[in-house]
């Protein structure tokens, strides 16, 4: 796959495209780019996902508390795998809002992308204040050749029922749910940084992950079975999410122990893939309780990892 960030630079092939923002590129994502790349091999076309960055409401209403499954990069990554021609990422800012529905579709559809044939949901509006819909395509098609196909409303709603029940699901911890909708583990990348040597001193020592992007969705706080790729070999561990009340924390972390690994990962950029939810964050009398609690997950963890993995 190649991939544009910016649709100007664009080989403008003929072309197969479908527009989103395809957070998470869950299985409903899946089933509409599959469709895609059936079509661009049927007709000899690109097939190319058109996605923005960044979100849409980060730029109109300047919108903080926004939380997205994954980051611009994550996006490309998972996108990368579905056999795709070419992603095109549009830098979205104000400008390209205030675009009419018409200019819109002559200078980037048509003008720098070459589409040929248009899949998309019948609920897509597009253009100033999104004043245009399916309808307006299909008659712009006629104006300059394209084709539009348009995604069942069933398969529109499975994708919007699976976004948010990904994400609520995550924000609740109940990763198993997520996972099912995703296709694959929720994951989060991030760079390990010191922290307070707290799991040194009770023979559990962490990977602290920082993570940069602040509209990642972080899972509710807790304690996770994970899995990570270090030096090519996968190593699974138990990671906890919260404020380490026991010795009074206010900020939140994000810890890892990996399981018989013994290697230095400061500044390492890490991948990790949660399974599962173990327990609540709990605030201990000792950190002696804390060890023994820790000792308890782990073998919890390592069962979970025997029977499923």
């Amino acid at each position: 796959m190649k991939l544009y960030d910016n649709q100007k630079s664009y080989s403008k092939l003929p072309s197969v495209i479908t527009i989103g923002t395809f957070d998470g590129v869950h299985i409903g994502h899946q089933k509409i780019i599959e469709r895609l790349v059936k079509v661009g091999e049927k007709k000899s076309l690109e097939s190319v996902v058109l996605t923005f960055f960044p979100h849409p409401r980060m730029v109109l209403q300047k919108d903080a508390n926004i939380k997205l499954l994954n980051t611009i990069e994550e996006r490309k990554e998972l996108l990368s795998k579905l056999n795709l021609k070419a992603l095109v990422v549009k830098t979205f800012t104000e400008d390209f809002a205030n675009l009419s529905a018409r200019a819109y579709v002559k200078s980037i559809l048509v003008d720098e992308l070459n589409a040929k044939h248009i899949i998309i949901g019948y609920d897509h509006h597009f253009g100033k204040n999104r004043s245009a819909n399916i309808n307006d395509l299909k008659t712009f098609g006629k104006e300059f050749g394209f084709e539009v196909e348009e995604i069942s409303a069933q398969d529109i709603k499975d994708v919007s029922v699976s976004s948010t029940k990904i994400r609520n699901a995550i924000a609740n911890g109940n990763l198993l749910t997520a996972n099912l909708y995703l296709g694959s583990p929720y994951f989060i990348t991030g760079t390990v940084i010191k922290g307070r040597g707290l799991g040194k001193q009770i023979q559990f020592p962490t990977a602290n992950i920082h993570i940069k992007e602040a509209y990642k969705l972080i899972p509710k706080h807790g304690v996770y079975v994970v899995k990570s790729s270090i030096s090519n070999t996968t190593v699974y561990g138990m990671m906890n999410i919260g404020t380490n009340p026991t010795v009074n924390g206010i900020k939140q972390s994000i810890e890892i122990h990996f399981f018989n690994l013994n290697q230095d990962l400061y500044g390492e950029h890490l991948k990790i893939h949660i399974l599962n939810r173990l327990r609540d964050e709990h605030k201990f009398g000792s950190l002696e309780l804390l060890q023994e609690q820790l000792k308890l997950d782990q073998k919890q963890a390592l069962n979970y990892i025997t029977d499923h993995e």
